[in-house]
C-alpha cells in the first residue's frame, strides 16, 4: 500500500486528500494515515494541510523500494525490489534467492557492499551511500552458448542511463566497465547457473560509483564517480529507476541478445574500438587493434599479420585508458 500511496502523490503533483486516497485504494482513512507515517519515517517528505490533504515534496536521500517502484516503467525488471542497508555481495545474496525459486526480474540493491566481487577475483567495496550496488535476476530461455549478449546489453543500458540522467559522456570499456574520460565509473560482473544445456538463471551485478569523493590509492588513478564528474549529488532513487528502465528495455527489446541496432549502438559507445589493446593467450601477450564487437559479445582484434583474433574473456589492456 505504501508504494501505491507514493505513486498517487507523485503523479498528482499537488495535494491529495486522505479520503481520495482511501477511496482509490479501498482502505480506511486510518490505514492511510498510518502508511503516510511509515513513509515519513523512511525519509519521504510529505506535508499535510487540513482540508487539502497530502503533498509529496521529496524522496528519501537513501535508496528506498517505494520511491524506485513508483518511477518504474518496466515489464520485467523490478517486479520485486529488495533494498538492503548492507550486504557482503548483492550477487551472492540474489544467487541464494534464485536457488530457492525467486522470480525473474527480482532486483537486490544495497546501500553498502562489503565484499562485492569484481573480475578475476577482485573485491569491490563501497562505503554506505557512496555507491549503488545492484544485481538483477534473469531467467531467459537460452542455452549457455547464447548468453554472450547479456553483459554488453547491460553495459549499453547503464551507459545510456548515465548519459541521459547525469548528462555525462560515458563510454563502454569492453567487456564490462563504463568509463568517463579515462576513468572507471561502473563495473559489471555477470554470473550464471546452468542445468545441462539450459540456463537456469543469469545475474548481472552492477556497481556504480555515485557519491565517492576519494578512492584507495591503488585505484585512485583510474576511478571516478558521478559526483566527481558532475559536481553535484543526484537523486539516487530516480537514477536507479532510470537504470532499471533502460535495462528492462535493452534485455526485452533485444531478446537478451546483441545484434542489429543494439550491436550498432554498442559499437558507437565502445571506447575500446579503434585503440591498441593487449591480451594474453596462455603465456603469450598479444597486441593489436580492436576493430569491433561481434554479436556474441566477443572483442575482435586485428593483429599485425592481418588476421583477426576474437577475445571472449580475460583481462584486456586498452592503450590510453587502463
Amino acid at each position: 500500500m505504501q508504494t501505491k500511496i507514493v505513486k498517487i502523490l507523485y503523479t498528482a503533483k499537488d495535494y491529495v486528500s486522505g479520503q481520495e486516497i482511501s477511496n482509490r485504494l479501498g482502505v480506511s482513512r486510518q490505514a492511510v494515515n498510518k502508511a503516510v507515517k511509515v513513509l515519513r519515517d523512511k525519509g519521504f517528505v510529505i506535508s499535510s494541510v487540513t482540508n487539502k490533504g497530502y503533498l509529496l515534496e521529496s524522496f528519501p536521500e537513501q535508496l528506498c523500494e517505494e520511491a524506485v517502484k513508483c518511477l518504474l516503467d518496466t515489464k520485467l525488471i523490478g517486479s520485486k525490489i529488495i533494498v538492503l542497508d548492507s550486504v557482503t555481495s548483492t550477487n551472492d545474496y540474489l544467487k541464494k534467492l534464485a536457488a530457492k525459486g525467486a522470480q525473474a526480474g527480482t532486483v537486490v540493491v544495497s546501500r553498502e557492499q562489503t565484499a562485492g566481487k569484481g573480475r578475476l577475483g577482485r573485491i569491490w567495496q563501497t562505503k554506505k551511500d557512496d555507491g549503488i550496488a545492484l544485481s538483477i535476476l534473469l531467467r531467459p530461455q537460452l542455452s549457455p552458448n547464447e548468453i554472450g549478449g547479456i553483459t554488453p546489453l547491460a553495459g549499453l543500458a547503464v551507459c545510456r542511463a548515465i548519459n541521459d540522467f547525469c548528462k555525462l559522456d560515458s563510454r563502454i570499456k569492453w567487456p564490462n566497465d563504463i568509463i568517463v574520460g579515462k576513468k572507471k565509473i561502473v563495473g559489471i560482473l555477470t554470473e550464471m547457473s546452468t542445468d545441462f544445456d539450459r540456463v537456469e538463471y543469469i545475474i548481472p551485478g552492477i556497481g556504480i560509483n555515485v557519491g565517492h569523493t576519494t578512492f584507495p590509492d591503488n585505484i585512485a588513478y583510474k576511478a571516478t564517480s558521478i559526483l566527481l564528474e558532475t559536481g553535484r549529488h543526484i537523486d539516487k532513487n530516480k537514477f536507479l529507476a532510470t537504470v532499471l528502465n533502460y535495462l528492462d528495455d535493452a534485455m526485452l527489446q533485444n531478446n537478451y541478445t546483441l545484434g542489429g541496432q543494439s550491436a550498432e549502438d554498442y559499437q558507437k559507445l565502445c571506447a575500446s574500438i579503434g585503440r591498441q589493446v593487449s591480451f594474453c593467450r596462455g603465456d603469450r601477450k598479444i597486441s593489436g587493434m580492436a576493430v569491433s564487437v561481434n554479436d556474441s559479445g566477443e572483442l575482435e582484434v586485428m593483429l599485425s599479420n592481418g588476421t583477426v583474433a576474437t577475445v571472449n574473456s580475460g583481462e584486456v589492456t586498452v592503450q590510453g585508458i587502463y
